[in-house]
């Protein structure tokens, strides 16, 4: 099964959920950290601003706790810019659990992969004129780490603090990973916008 191609941000609550979506698509998914998103300001300002520049996907579990989770992200979001996906309650438990949730129902990571590609199937590029547009635009965006080390956003003494200060020009939050900025800033700037926040010309 050829993955999915996702140009929007994909919002799950844990790390075992991003690691079974990425088993069908690729694009930048975000975890939630559970309720850890109610605790940290840096991560609800990640998605607002994602938000403003894109369309955002939220796909959390059916039982109580991912309800309250994707009421608190469409508090976060305008609702035109939301695309709220669902999966089935179906009752088990995940292969790594010792025993059920306390709803006794399977969560993202338990879903069989075909049910998740068939959700998200609308959505990817070769689907979704939208998307596809989205996608064409990130992938000819030639911002890579190469860009971070020569302008000092890594490898350097101070590349956090650099790093900090390019996230704030564009409304991200602080303490983000090279990595994590790097897929960030591909979805909410162009590559002249990254040269002139850095105050370095294009070629």
């Amino acid at each position: 099964m050829k993955k999915l191609q996702i140009a929007y941000p994909i919002i799950v609550e844990g790390k075992y959920d991003r690691m079974k979506l990425l088993s069908v698509c690729e694009g930048l998914i975000i975890k939630t950290d559970g309720f850890g998103l109610f605790k940290k300001e840096e991560k609800a300002a990640l998605i607002r601003a994602l938000a403003e520049k894109s369309p955002i996907i939220v796909l959390t579990d059916s039982d109580g706790g991912g309800k309250v989770i994707r009421s608190h992200i469409s508090a976060l979001v305008p609702k035109d810019k939301l695309i709220q996906l669902y999966i089935p309650k179906i009752e088990g438990k995940e292969k790594r659990k010792a025993e059920a949730s306390k709803e006794g129902f399977l969560g993202v990571e338990g879903m069989e992969n075909e049910l998740l590609y068939n959700l998200l199937a609308p959505f990817s590029s070769e689907n979704d004129a939208g998307a596809s547009e989205k996608l064409i635009k990130i992938a000819q965006n030639p911002l890579s780490k190469v860009d971070f080390y020569v302008d000092g956003l890594t490898g350097g003494e101070n590349s956090s603090r650099k790093r900090d200060e390019l996230a704030q020009k564009f409304g991200l939050p602080s303490g983000m990973t090279p990595s994590a900025l790097l897929e960030a800033l591909k979805v909410v700037a162009t590559y002249e916008e990254y040269l002139e926040a850095v105050c370095r010309k294009g070629n």
